[in-house]
């Protein structure tokens, strides 16, 4: 076997995993995009959607929900620029981490945990992480 072309191959098995991978992310990125979208329109049934059935049974109405995050997250409810991190494997889940500037301009880290359900992105979850200083 040459050892030249070995290289290769293993850049172009790269590729080929890492496509889809990247697919999943930014359908997950585009989940939680919208519900973000949803808080700030105030369309509280389209931000339950994107809920989990676990969040959904825990707040039973997308205006319970809605009042959950409102006065729970603040940053989230009245979010005004979304960026996002990285991405992590945890288990059957995703982990996603998001920086949020609210209406305030106050900068906050968040991570969002993802789950698969029946081909959907699902969020299962939402943690306040201690935000790091925005880099200019």
């Amino acid at each position: 076997m040459d050892r030249r072309f070995y290289p290769f191959g293993l850049a172009a098995v790269a590729v080929v995993i890492a496509a889809p991978v990247a697919a999943q992310d930014a359908a997950l990125q585009g989940v939680i995009a919208d519900q973000l979208q949803a808080f700030v329109a105030r369309d509280a049934t389209r931000a339950f959607d994107h809920a989990s059935p676990m969040i959904q049974g825990m707040f039973a109405t997308p205006e319970m929900f809605a009042g959950m995050v409102a006065e729970g997250y603040p940053m989230v409810w009245d979010n005004a620029q979304v960026r996002f991190g990285g991405v992590e494997p945890r288990g059957a889940t995703k982990v996603q981490t998001v920086y949020i500037t609210d209406a305030a301009g106050r900068f906050h880290a968040l991570q969002y945990e993802m789950i698969q359900i029946e081909g959907d992105w699902k969020i299962n979850g939402v943690e306040l992480l201690e935000a790091p200083t925005p880099s200019v």
